[in-house]
């Protein structure tokens, strides 16, 4: 069995788009009937989150935690106890492809990090096709990379008990675990195949992450147009969102 953790956090909007692709690829004919639960943890949630969840038939468990790291703890746990062989780890406002479990799995590793990609920049206004420019030059998005998202993160159960799991960390709980991993001797494939797509949003659930780690691209790249145009060389761009 294959168990699939989806933390969120009042993401009512957006993990409607989420859950159907996972179900989806839930449903890849690769994986030849291999049974796969989703489970969304509900962290603190106000909204019309569970309902979402509850509308496309998948498991809910809800704790006030307001902490990614512990719901991320919390799925897999749940999963490992149950007896998942493999466990995968999106987010609310990503979507992944309809081959993205069965990419995973054909890594034949311990642990697959995978890369994500950006559709809609539009959030970000007026700068978002700046932004868009600068992540396309800035960001690896083929194999070999050394990113860690955990919007495209998959492990085996075994590799993630020895491992020791998650921390119950408000931010960079999908790095350590990777750090863990690496510590424990698990074989990591830095993947670029397991296909997701995450938003660009300025609203970001997590501090410390992905979405923060835009904004500061942003600021970054507002402070070289404004050298430019004092006729001074720009510093270079040291931000990227590489980690978390």
């Amino acid at each position: 069995m294959i168990g699939v953790v989806i933390p969120a956090h009042n993401e009512g909007e957006r993990i409607g788009a989420s859950l159907a692709s996972v179900l989806r690829a839930a449903a890849h004919p690769g994986l030849a009937g291999e049974p796969v639960e989703v489970l969304v943890v509900l962290d603190s949630c106000s909204d019309a989150t569970a309902a979402v969840a509850e509308r496309h038939g998948v498991a809910r468990i809800a704790i006030e935690a307001r902490n990614v790291g512990l719901a991320r703890a919390t799925g897999a746990g749940l999963f490992v106890d149950a007896g998942a062989r493999w466990l995968a780890f999106t987010d609310a406002d990503t979507e992944v492809s309809p081959d993205w479990l069965v990419r995973q799995l054909a890594e034949n590793a311990d642990a697959v990090c995978g890369s994500v990609g950006v559709d809609d920049w539009s959030a970000h206004g007026t700068d978002g096709h700046l932004l868009q420019e600068h992540f396309s030059r800035a960001y690896v998005d083929a194999d070999g990379h050394r990113h860690v998202h955990g919007a495209n993160l998959g492990v085996s159960a075994d590799a993630y008990r020895r491992a020791g799991g998650f921390e119950p960390l408000a931010c960079d709980e999908d790095v350590m675990l990777v750090r863990a991993l690496q510590a424990s001797g698990a074989r990591i494939a830095w993947s670029a195949q397991p296909r997701v797509t995450t938003s660009a949003r300025t609203d970001a659930r997590a501090r410390g992450g992905f979405g923060d780690a835009l904004l500061a691209m942003v600021g970054n790249l507002a402070g070289a147009v404004n050298a430019r145009e004092g006729s001074r060389t720009p510093p270079a761009m040291q931000e990227s969102p590489g980690q978390a």
